[in-house]
């Protein structure tokens, strides 16, 4: 039986993706550019060499000019690569292909990836008081970081529209921002 809290993260998570939907359909790139540049200031802020980003749907701030720009630069990018209920961390390469839920990703690496990552990037549809995250809901970031938290400096959560919930909405399991950028 779903609990209230269930259900209200539910009918919040809907809310949000309809207006991230409907903001994806104009003024997108412009965006997208404001947060790309705060997240690059935050990165040379931080020295940041190991830095995981994911791979962007319609509605996701669009990372690939920022890829592009830090590989250029040498810095180690890593990406999910989906295994079963969660991902692994694999590295950056292409080519990229796609899988289940439109999500793009490398070909299968086993690449040894260094232990430490100085920022992780996160997509959120939305995010509660707690500074908690509300993904698509199927759980893959929140098991990932449960196994992986300690390994990771810092947390950045993005979005091109904040959707916000006053209330707690969220679970203590779900991923947790140190910081959040959106335009």
């Amino acid at each position: 039986m779903e609990s209230e809290r269930e259900k209200h993260k539910h009918h919040f998570r809907q809310r949000c993706l309809k207006r991230l939907r409907e903001e994806s359909r104009q003024g997108a790139y412009a965006k997208d550019r404001k947060v790309l540049a705060k997240l690059y200031d935050l990165i040379q802020k931080k020295r940041a060499d190991t830095i995981m980003l994911y791979l962007p749907l319609k509605t996701e701030v669009n990372l690939y000019p920022l890829i592009r720009r830090l590989r250029r630069e040498g810095k180690e990018i890593y990406v999910p690569f989906m295994e079963g209920k969660s991902f692994r961390l694999v590295k950056y390469r292409y080519p990229l292909r796609t899988k289940r839920f439109g999500i793009k990703e490398p070909n299968i690496s086993t690449q040894y990836r260094k232990k430490q990552i100085d920022i992780a990037v996160v997509p959120i549809v939305g995010m509660d008081r707690t500074y908690r995250r509300v993904g698509f809901g199927k759980g893959m970031y929140d098991r990932f970081f449960e196994k992986e938290t300690e390994n990771i400096e810092t947390t950045v959560f993005v979005a091109r529209t904040l959707c916000f919930s006053k209330t707690v909405v969220t679970d203590d399991y779900d991923v947790k921002a140190d910081l959040l950028i959106v335009p």
